[in-house]
């Protein structure tokens, strides 16, 4: 299998915020963004696989600043990491104000995408050809990502299974919230 370079995934998608895409407040709704992330996710990932690939999970979508009706917004995507079926994709989004002629970043996201082969199941994709030290530590930092993915998910199983109730009830001391039953019962 020959290895592609990032530069042969970039994608780019720019599309137009038009009033129908806003939200009770205004802006454009958070969820027309992450349909346009995974539309850009997904053709970023399957230009690098050559297959159909699917989204499996989300990492750091964190809504920087407000997009407004009227904006041009521009999704951009690299495969920053490969594994044996799976790619994650970077993709950072800008809103431009055509009028004002300003720019903004609202979102930087990683997908994690895994290709399918013709019988629907993983199928193994290009590796990745590093050409520069960016390159080289947008691999390194995806790895990072999965790791801290893992440690924090092993550390939530353990404490779900560790925590006692009078721990849980401590915790729960000085947030915002009433318990209205008998901790007993439960």
């Amino acid at each position: 299998m020959i290895a592609r370079t990032p530069k042969q995934s970039d994608t780019v998608i720019t599309e137009l915020m038009i009033p129908a895409y806003a939200n009770f407040g205004g802006k454009i709704h958070g969820g027309i963004l992450l349909s346009l992330m995974d539309k850009v996710a997904y053709a970023c990932s399957t230009k690098h696989a050559g297959n159909y690939c699917v989204t499996v999970s989300v990492d750091g979508v964190d809504f920087i600043e407000p997009v407004e009706v009227g904006d041009l917004v521009c999704l951009m995507a690299r495969v920053n990491y490969v594994g044996n079926t799976s790619l994650v994709v970077g993709i950072k989004v800008t809103s431009e104000n055509v009028k004002e002629r300003t720019m903004k970043h609202t979102n930087t996201c990683y997908f994690t995408m895994v290709a399918k082969g013709e019988d629907g199941k993983p199928t193994q994709v290009p590796p990745l050809l590093l050409e520069n030290f960016l390159d080289v530590k947008r691999f390194g930092e995806a790895l990072f990502r999965k790791e801290l993915k893992k440690y924090r998910l092993d550390q939530m199983e353990k404490n779900k299974k560790d925590i006692s109730k009078s721990e849980l009830i401590h915790m729960l001391k000085d947030e915002r919230c009433e318990i209205n039953f008998s901790i007993d019962e439960s």
